[in-house]
C-alpha cells in the first residue's frame, strides 16, 4: 500500500512484490551463501595474478562484471562494486536472490575528522541517509542501522586479531560534488565520521531481503580541513589488499 505525500521520496509502499523482482534476474541458485562487495580493482587483479580467485559466474547485460570465487574457501564469492546505491545496492539486491546468506563489504571513504588516518578502519553502525535508493526498501528515517547482531559479531572478531577499528556511522550521499561545508559539518554533528555512497542502500536491502550484512570502510580523503585533501587514499595498495584478506577471514565469522 502506499500513502501521497508532499515528497515522492516519503511515498514508501509496503507492497513487497514490484513489476521486476529479483528472482526474475536472478533464476539461478548457488552453492555460495558469502560474498565480499570491493572497491579495490588493483587488489583484485593481483588476487588473480596470484591465481587466489577463479571467475565463478559472468553477469551480462549492458554493464557487465565478473564474480570471482577464492580457490581456498569455495563458499565465497567476491565481486567489484559499482559507485552508487542505484548501482552497488541495486545489483546486491538482484545477487541474494541466488542465495546470498552473508555480505561483507569493504571500501574507502572521505573522512569528517581530520584525525582520522589514511587506512584508519570504520566497522559501519548505520548511515544517514542523504540519498534516495533506500527509501524504496525501507520506511523513511534519517538513520538506517546494520543489524547489532552482525556487527557486533565482526567487533569480536576484529578485537581477537587486534585489529583496531573506530565504530559508528556513516553518510551516505548520492552527490559527491555537493558535500558543502555546511552540509558536512551538519553530519558530523549527528555522528558520521565518514562520508560515502552506498551503505545506506546496501543496509536496506539486507535488511528488506533478511539476510546478515556488515561493512568497513576505510579513512580516506579528507573533506574535514579547510581545502580538500586526496591523501592519495586510492594509492594504499597494501591497505586494499590487507583489508580485502582481512574480509575474507571476517565472513567466516559473521
Amino acid at each position: 500500500m502506499i500513502t501521497k505525500r508532499d515528497f515522492p521520496i516519503l511515498e514508501f509502499d509496503t507492497n513487497p512484490v514490484a513489476k521486476i523482482n529479483p528472482e526474475q534476474i536472478m533464476y539461478e541458485k548457488w552453492p555460495e551463501d558469502k560474498m565480499i562487495i570491493t572497491f579495490f580493482p588493483e587488489a583484485l587483479e593481483t588476487l588473480k595474478s596470484e591465481k587466489a580467485l577463479e571467475v565463478a559466474y559472468h553477469i551480462g547485460g549492458e554493464n557487465p562484471f565478473d564474480i570471482y570465487r577464492f580457490m581456498d574457501q569455495p563458499d565465497t564469492l567476491i565481486t567489484l562494486g559499482q559507485i552508487g546505491c542505484p548501482a552497488c545496492a541495486g545489483n546486491l539486491d538482484a545477487l541474494q536472490a541466488a542465495g546470498l546468506k552473508k555480505v561483507l563489504f569493504c571500501g574507502g571513504g572521505g573522512v569528517l575528522d581530520k584525525n582520522i588516518q589514511v587506512g584508519q578502519l570504520l566497522l559501519v553502525d548505520g548511515a544517514i541517509r542523504d540519498e534516495g535508493f533506500s527509501y524504496h526498501y525501507v520506511e523513511p528515517s534519517r538513520v538506517i542501522y546494520t543489524d547489532k547482531k552482525v556487527t557486533d559479531k565482526l567487533a569480536v572478531s576484529l578485537e581477537s586479531k587486534k585489529v583496531p577499528y573506530l565504530r559508528g556511522l556513516v553518510w551516505t550521499t548520492d552527490a559527491m560534488l555537493r558535500e558543502t561545508a555546511d552540509r558536512i559539518e551538519l553530519r558530523k554533528l549527528e555522528g558520521a565520521k565518514i562520508v560515502e555512497m552506498e551503505q545506506a542502500g546496501c543496509i536496506a536491502v539486507a535488511q528488506c531481503r533478511s539476510f546478515d550484512y556488515g561493512a568497513l570502510i576505510y579513512g580516506g580523503d579528507d573533506v574535514a580541513s579547510d581545502e580538500w585533501d586526496s591523501r592519495g587514499w586510492n594509492t594504499r595498495q597494501g591497505i586494499r589488499y590487507n583489508l580485502i584478506m582481512l574480509c575474507k577471514e571476517l565472513i567466516q565469522e559473521m
